[in-house]
């Protein structure tokens, strides 16, 4: 089993990311860039997190994917 101080203060930069990343998502800000790396921290003692990391990592690749087809199709 884990030491509970590194779970807690895991837990806590890692929880505030996320929280100030989905803050970001209204206000004006980098909440695409806060937002993983939060869950990258949380994903160092929580599977849960791991797999919402993963998922964003491939939606974001999916979304750079469709904008770098966009600018190379673009007309100008």
């Amino acid at each position: 089993m884990g030491n509970p101080l590194r779970k807690m203060v895991i837990a806590m930069i890692g929880g505030s990311l996320v929280l100030l990343g989905a803050v970001l998502i209204i206000l004006p800000g980098p909440a695409w860039l806060l937002l993983p790396v939060g869950l990258a921290v949380l994903s160092i003692e929580y599977p849960w997190a791991r797999r919402w990391l993963k998922l964003s990592q491939r939606q974001m690749k999916q979304s750079a994917l469709w904008l770098d087809k966009r600018w190379a199709n673009r007309k100008g």
